[in-house]
């Protein structure tokens, strides 16, 4: 069984090296077969040269492009780019330990995808978000519970392990930016698969790059969106 491990990453130099020192340590010691995948989007900083550095002590591929198109599209790209039986998506600050992915490794099933969860019973988040952060994620997570898939928890946890059959669902996704875990799930669900919340441990990353006020009327326009896209047929 062969694991792939995608993480997409945007301006990542000063922090690449402790992701890469962290996932080679997990591996080292785990008797899998794996691969791993940084896709690049669109850095403007060392996030290459530093990660070529590094190629020699630690074996992974990479998949670049010019200009920055979005977290979804990197998703994206890596998922479809992943030759695994399953495919784990992580960001590469680590908020979600890797070793949490132990947690999902029992759980592995072809017709399952795993999210993390940062709520209910057995979540630990050791930092949270800044208070109005947490509460638009909240908001965000209740419309998309509402409008898209009911029932989850937790759509924007980057921690998720999908199964080789869901390449089929990155192929119809189309949002490229902040509401592309919820496009991803609804497609998923359409699928048939079945989506399978996991607790995990999870610790803010102070050095976010996210907007609120711009990337939350986004991410609320692309909710809509899925489902304008659902009813035209788009994802057909």
């Amino acid at each position: 069984m062969l694991i792939s491990f995608v993480v997409p990453m945007y301006n990542e130099e000063k922090r690449i090296d402790k992701t890469v020192s962290a996932l080679n340590d997990y591996l080292s010691r785990r008797d899998f077969d794996h691969e791993v995948i940084f896709v690049d989007d669109g850095s403007k900083d060392q996030t290459l040269k530093t990660l070529s550095n590094l190629k020699p002590k630690f074996s992974h591929k990479v998949v670049t492009y010019a200009n920055n198109k979005g977290k979804g599209f990197a998703v994206k790209t890596g998922a479809l780019s992943a030759r695994g039986d399953y495919i784990l998506l992580l960001d590469a600050d680590m908020s979600t330990p890797i070793e949490e992915f132990d947690k999902f490794y029992p759980h592995l099933n072809q017709n399952t995808v795993l999210i993390g969860t940062r709520k209910g019973l057995g979540a630990q988040v050791k930092k949270p978000q800044p208070f109005i952060r947490q509460k638009m994620g909240e908001v965000f997570t209740l419309l998309s519970s509402t409008l898209i898939v009911p029932g989850i928890t937790d759509f924007t946890c980057g921690f998720k392990c999908f199964p080789k059959s869901a390449q089929k669902v990155f192929e119809r996704s189309v949002i490229n930016r902040w509401s592309y875990d919820p496009e991803i799930l609804f497609l998923a669900h359409k699928s048939g698969l079945t989506i399978h919340e996991i607790p995990i441990t999870w610790t803010n990353d102070t050095g976010s790059k996210v907007n609120l006020l711009k990337d939350a009327f986004v991410s609320l326009v692309e909710l809509v969106k899925i489902r304008v896209n659902d009813f035209q047929g788009l994802y057909s």
